[in-house]
């Protein structure tokens, strides 16, 4: 890869789900840090279960849709205060709300944490950190807790195909055959799957296990799906 600044998307599943995963946190830690030489940072962390819980009571209270949805959007700005205070000295003192604040933190930090930025009609954080990377002009990894993407759910489907690569084209029609739901579970959301397709960015989708990312950042083999051409 050879984009000087890195988009990631961390799945809030990743870094709380009953309890902190603290065995991923500081591998993922410890991975950042190994390529700071080559890269600076955009990371938007999801809401995971923390933003589900909250969704799926607000729907059992009947509350409006953009309510829900704002319910989640805390949730992933809660996941990224949490990580800017793992990284400490290294990473942003406020949490950004607009692209320009994430640009703007860049110049003077190594890596930038965010949550959703703003509320956007069917979109998660996925689709903030695919309008950040064209934004940045960068590549987009997916960091999510399976290792790729498959022809089903591989958790509830023994028999789903492991999917090495896929187009653009593709990848937004296999995302657009689910009907979005907010705190939804597909690798990446539907609107992210158009933006990627619209403004060519190459997307890489990648599970927990940190020597995939430390191999994909320096141009090693790594498991996990590429989505390009």
């Amino acid at each position: 890869m050879k984009k000087e600044v890195i988009v990631l998307s961390l799945g809030g599943s990743l870094i709380a789900k009953e309890e902190i995963d603290h065995k991923f946190i500081e591998s993922f830690k410890k991975t950042i840090r190994k390529n700071y030489k080559k890269y600076k940072f955009v990371v938007i962390c999801g809401g995971g279960a923390t933003a589900r819980k909250y969704i799926a009571e607000l729907k059992k209270q009947k509350k409006p849709h953009k309510q829900i949805s704002l319910a989640g959007i805390k949730a992933t700005r809660m996941n990224a205060e949490f990580m800017t205070q793992i990284f400490g000295k290294e990473s942003n003192d406020t949490l950004p709300l607009s692209m320009k604040d994430v640009k703007d933190n860049l110049h003077k930090n190594k890596i930038v944490f965010c949550g959703a930025l703003r509320y956007a009609d069917k979109e998660t954080s996925d689709g903030t950190a695919a309008k950040l990377a064209n934004f940045l002009k960068s590549n987009f990894i997916n960091i999510t807790n399976i290792d790729g993407l498959y022809s089903s759910n591989p958790k509830t489907n023994k028999s789903a195909k492991f999917i090495e690569k896929e187009s653009w084209k593709d990848f937004e029609k296999r995302a657009n055959k689910i009907k979005f739901s907010a705190g939804q579970h597909f690798v990446l959301d539907q609107n992210a799957s158009t933006i990627i397709r619209k403004h060519k960015i190459t997307t890489y989708i990648i599970g927990p296990d940190m020597k995939n990312l430390n191999a994909l950042l320096n141009n090693k083999k790594f498991r996990g799906t590429t989505i390009y051409g």
